[in-house]
């Protein structure tokens, strides 16, 4: 299940304030008006929309409106939650066998759990199971790769087309030196293109595509978790020696967590015997 990433939204809005602030601390409320030019807009966008066009094919860019709702999208998957399910696996398959695991996964939501459980409880070979889930993996990684060239490449074209747009500029502005009292003007809108085109790229495409390449990264990393876990599972390790084998892939700060949850435990466990 995938929640929505705040943190994406709030640091774009938070780029265009910080510019916005800029230019009202230095022209005022009215200076905002010098910073809004329809054709350098139009030239930006629609000259990135066009070389994107040439760029990728017509199934690719369907992706575009998907790879962006990505963005905005974390999942609630974690590192200690996954160990615990994987550690419940354990119990029931070494309580009851590994076939009863598929009532257990009823309540389970990751789709490549269920798959590497499904096949564990298949009686694949490890080494099978181990290979069919790291194709997957690799799969997953070419697909978000592809979508994430996307906002890639436009990261690269709008700064460029901005540069397009600050040429036709000058290029008028030349036509024109006879009238000196309107180069400044001219001058202001040949630049407002490259303004737009390296705000474009470097506050939306660019942050947008690494914070894709961070999640691809943090899933891949996960799925390995996995493929660990459902081996383990199969293979009938012992619950607490599987808990501590995946528990190697948590940071520092998640260890300190379970020793303290473990800390608490142990008293109310004391005192439950006591009683």
């Amino acid at each position: 299940m995938n929640k929505r990433d705040l943190l994406t939204p709030i640091g774009i809005t938070l780029g265009f304030i910080m510019v916005i602030f800029g230019i009202m601390s230095n022209a005022g409320f009215t200076g905002m008006a010098s910073f809004i030019q329809a054709s350098s807009i139009i030239i930006v966008v629609g000259g990135l929309a066009a070389a994107l066009l040439v760029n990728f094919n017509m199934s690719e860019m369907k992706l575009t409106y998907k790879v962006l709702k990505e963005a905005f999208k974390k999942s609630d998957m974690n590192l200690r939650q996954l160990i615990q399910t994987f550690v419940q696996l354990s119990e029931r398959a070494r309580r009851e066998g590994l076939l009863a695991l598929e009532a257990e996964l009823e309540e389970v939501d990751d789709p490549f759990i269920k798959k590497g459980i499904l096949l564990a409880v298949d009686g694949i070979e490890p080494e099978v199971i181990n290979d069919i889930m790291n194709a997957e993996i690799v799969a997953v990684e070419e697909r978000h790769q592809r979508g994430r060239a996307i906002l890639e490449k436009a990261g690269e074209y709008a700064p460029a087309w901005g540069m397009i747009g600050t040429l036709i500029g000058l290029v008028l502005m030349l036509e024109s030196l006879t009238s000196p009292e309107t180069l400044g003007p001219k001058m202001a809108v040949a630049l407002l293109t490259t303004f737009y085109g390296t705000l474009l790229a470097n506050l939306v495409f660019i942050p947008m595509a690494g914070k894709l390449e961070n999640k691809t990264e943090e899933e891949i990393f996960l799925k390995q978790v996995i493929i660990e876990g459902v081996i383990g599972v199969q293979s009938g390790q012992n619950p607490k020696i599987l808990e501590e084998k995946l528990s190697a892939f948590l940071s520092e700060e998640d260890k300190r967590v379970n020793e303290q949850e473990e800390e608490q435990e142990e008293p109310l466990g004391e005192a439950a015997n006591e009683a």
